[in-house]
């Protein structure tokens, strides 16, 4: 068994192209992200990934819709979202695939 700490990683990403990773490939990418209360992200999309976000624990708000503890939330390809944590917020992040350079933002 090896012992690794989620603070050490990337924003909280694990597992995917990117340095740290405790699995390096295209194919996914897995993060538990960790947001404070009033953080916003802008409106963006993938045009190859599909984005399946896990509300673990909080409120945030999503395209004006709220979503909280246990809400699983998918987005499809070419469809926009911002993101703003209304409490302290953890969620879990699975994108399929795991494109490198598929974030675009919303204008």
């Amino acid at each position: 068994m090896e012992k690794y700490n989620l603070d050490d990683m990337f924003k909280g990403w694990f597992i995917g192209n990117f340095e740290p990773s405790l699995y390096v490939t295209n194919d996914v990418e897995v993060g538990v992200k960790k947001y404070k209360k009033g953080e916003f992200e802008n409106s963006h999309f993938h045009k190859i990934a599909t984005e399946f976000t896990v509300i673990i624990s909080g409120i945030v708000e999503m395209n004006g819709t709220q979503y909280t503890n246990n809400d699983i939330i998918k987005i499809v390809p070419g469809v926009s979202t911002n993101f703003k944590a209304l409490t302290d917020v953890i969620t879990v992040v699975v994108k399929l695939p795991g494109a490198n350079n598929d974030k675009y933002e919303q204008d």
